[in-house]
C-alpha cells in the first residue's frame, strides 16, 4: 500500500499533508466509472497521489494551478472554468469527484445540478467536506468556552472559518436533502478524522507561516523534500494517520451519491 502521508509532506504543509492523505486512503477502495472530472482539480497533486490513473478531465478556476496540474501530466484534458457553468454536454461522464472543494462555493446547489447534469444515469459522484462538527472542535474556541468566554469563542469560530475560506459546514442531512433535489441519491456517508486530528490542522494554519513564505518565495511549499529533513514531522502527524479513519466524530464527510 502507498505510504500516502509521506507521499503528500514532500510537496503540502503537513497539516494540509495529514488531512489529504487520510482522504487518498478512501479513494483507493472506490472504483471511479470512466470517464471521470475532477470538479476543482487544482493544481493536481492530489489526484496524482490518490489515483494509479490518469483521470480524463479536470476543471479549476485557477490558470496557475492549472498549469501545475498541466506539467505533473495527470488528467487527459484540462480546462479553466466554474462549477456553476460546466462545458460539458449533458450526460458526457460517468462519475466525477471534488475533494474538499464544495465547502468553499456559495452557491453551491448551483454546482450540484450542473454535477448531475453532466453525468449520466446512474454514474457516481465522490466528495468531501466539513461538517457541522468542525468549528465546535476548534481548541482555541473550545478553551474559550471553558474559561466562559464564550463571545471571544464565536469570534474565533468565525475567523477561522474565514481564513478556511469555508461556506459550509453542515449535517449529512442538509447534503442529503442538496443532492436530492439536484437529482442524486445518497448511497453512503461516513465521518472521518478525529477532533484531536483537527487540532493538527487548525495549529498548522500558524505553524506552517514559514511554509507560506517559501511557496511564495520559490513556488514551492517544501524546499527539501529529504527523509533527513521530513522525518520528525512525518513521526508527528503519523499517529493521527494511522488512526481508524471513519470516526462518529469525525470534523468532515465523505460522500457518495449517484445519479438517478
Amino acid at each position: 500500500m502507498k505510504d500516502y502521508l509521506w507521499l503528500h509532506l514532500c510537496e503540502l504543509p503537513y497539516f494540509r499533508a495529514l488531512v489529504r492523505s487520510v482522504e487518498a486512503r478512501f479513494y483507493a477502495e472506490i472504483e471511479l466509472p470512466t470517464p471521470t472530472l475532477d470538479l476543482g482539480c487544482g493544481d493536481g497533486h492530489f489526484a496524482s497521489i490518490a489515483f494509479d490513473r490518469p483521470i480524463e478531465v479536470g476543471i479549476d478556476p485557477g490558470a496557475i494551478l492549472l498549469r501545475e496540474a498541466n506539467r505533473r501530466g495527470v488528467y487527459r484534458f484540462l480546462i479553466q472554468g466554474e462549477g456553476g457553468r460546466l462545458p460539458f454536454a449533458s450526460q458526457a461522464f460517468n462519475s466525477a469527484l471534488s475533494n474538499s472543494v464544495l465547502e468553499h462555493i456559495p452557491q453551491v446547489e448551483v454546482v450540484l445540478r450542473e454535477v448531475a447534469r453532466i453525468l449520466q444515469p446512474g454514474g457516481l459522484f465522490v466528495f468531501c467536506v466539513p461538517n457541522q462538527n468542525f468549528l465546535p472542535s476548534l481548541s482555541v474556541a473550545k478553551n474559550l468556552d471553558h474559561a466562559g468566554l464564550t463571545g471571544l469563542a464565536r469570534l474565533y469560530r468565525a475567523f477561522f472559518n474565514r481564513i478556511s475560506r469555508h461556506y459550509h459546514c453542515d449535517p449529512p442531512k442538509v447534503w442529503q436533502v442538496r443532492l436530492e433535489q439536484s437529482g442524486f441519491t445518497l448511497l453512503k456517508w461516513w465521518h472521518y478524522f478525529s477532533p484531536e486530528a483537527l487540532r493538527i490542522v487548525e495549529w498548522g494554519h500558524y505553524f506552517g507561516l514559514p511554509a507560506l513564505v517559501s511557496r511564495w518565495l520559490t513556488g514551492r511549499w517544501i524546499i527539501c523534500a529529504r527523509r533527513w529533513n521530513l522525518d520528525f514531522t512525518h513521526r508527528l502527524v503519523l499517529p493521527y494517520y494511522e488512526q481508524d479513519p471513519r470516526n462518529d466524530q469525525g470534523v468532515y464527510t465523505f460522500f457518495i451519491a449517484r445519479k438517478e
